[in-house]
């Protein structure tokens, strides 16, 4: 028996029906079809999307509502906070300073953007409505890894471990595969190719069956994201840093292909050419919604990543002009040193 979502009278959902299955009559031949369903605009279907499962429509009180904490991101969460915070006690237990800003940017901005994204409303409809799974998507990939990078945990890692798995982190670092991975052009490829090999094969859909890879589709997210942005920030010892205009131009590079792959989410047709995961989403909605819903998660995608984008370039503009005060300023510092030093005396 297929089921169909109920509209109530605003325009949403109230919940899923049991609806004739192929092949079975709702009523007489020659009755009238039903009424023509009133088309929902971008917010109104967002906002109102009723998924699987007899969950509430979706509004912006519903990732409060209903957030469900999930084991393998609650573990994510705890240990990563914890193990954060207890090198920040570390550190100020022996008296050495560390920047708040950092704390705040690991702990509450970062590892509470990840548990916003997978454990909040978010996380209960990003496999029933294709809107919620970009803003997920974007979150991950964009958000949560500049706030983590900006936290320094390897630059806390390095001040705090003692010395067998510091010297062991250190080679990790400067080993090959760490140097190959953290290479600028190799984290934008992998960044800006990733969503591509996802929606247009079968990857996606196989996610949206597996419960084990829809998890680990949360991390694949999170690590492209942390091989892009991380060396590019340039906050932690990592390798691959380069200087700030060819960090720049790969930002700038990624525009045009954010806004290529959101076009091209958002060119399915009418008639269901182009549907992503067709077979899961057509078991959820009628037709017309789950056209609707892949066009909007398209749009977010464009619009989110000029978004993330641009605000990326005006941190990195800031870093650069920083960058060259200081270096301006141990010029001075040089020169004034050569000159208290005065001409040298022949012998």
């Amino acid at each position: 028996m297929r089921r169909h979502l109920v509209q109530d009278g605003c325009g949403g959902h109230a919940g899923i029906v049991p609806g004739p299955a192929a092949g079975d009559h709702a009523g007489p031949v020659g009755a009238p079809g039903p009424p023509a369903r009133p088309r929902l605009d971008a917010v109104e279907l967002l906002a109102h999307g009723g998924p699987e499962g007899g969950l509430p429509p979706f509004g912006p009180l519903t990732v409060l509502t209903a957030a469900s904490p999930q084991l393998v991101p609650l573990l994510m969460v705890l240990v990563l906070g914890g193990l954060y915070l207890y090198g920040v006690h570390r550190l100020h237990a022996r008296g050495d300073s560390w920047s708040a800003g950092r704390t705040i940017s690991f702990v509450a901005l970062g590892l509470g953007t990840f548990a916003l994204a997978t454990m909040s409303g978010l996380g209960a409809y990003d496999e029933d409505l294709f809107s919620v799974h970009m803003v997920q998507h974007m979150l991950l990939a964009m958000v949560v890894p500049v706030f983590l990078a900006l936290g320094a945990p390897v630059t806390l890692a390095l001040r705090t471990l003692p010395r067998a798995p510091r010297g062991a982190l250190l080679t990790l670092l400067h080993s090959a595969p760490v140097r190959l991975l953290t290479f600028p052009a190799i984290g934008w490829l992998l960044f800006v190719g990733n969503p591509f090999a996802l929606y247009f094969s079968g990857l996606y859909e196989a996610t949206l069956d597996s419960r084990a890879l829809h998890e680990l589709l949360h991390v694949h997210f999170l690590l492209v994201g942390s091989l892009f942005f991380w060396p590019l920030l340039g906050v932690d010892p990592v390798p691959g840093k380069v200087g700030h205009p060819f960090r720049m131009l790969l930002v700038v590079a990624t525009l045009p292909f954010h806004a290529f792959l959101g076009v091209a989410i958002m060119g399915v047709e009418p008639d269901g050419t182009g549907l992503l995961a067709p077979a899961h989403y057509l078991g959820l909605h009628p037709l017309g919604e789950a056209v609707r819903q892949q066009e909007i998660g398209g749009g977010l995608l464009w619009a989110s990543g000029d978004l993330v984008g641009l605000l990326f370039l005006f941190v990195m503009t800031w870093q650069w002009m920083k960058a060259s005060e200081r270096e301006a300023a141990r010029e001075d510092r040089r020169l004034d040193r050569i000159e208290a030093a005065g001409p040298s005396v022949p012998a």
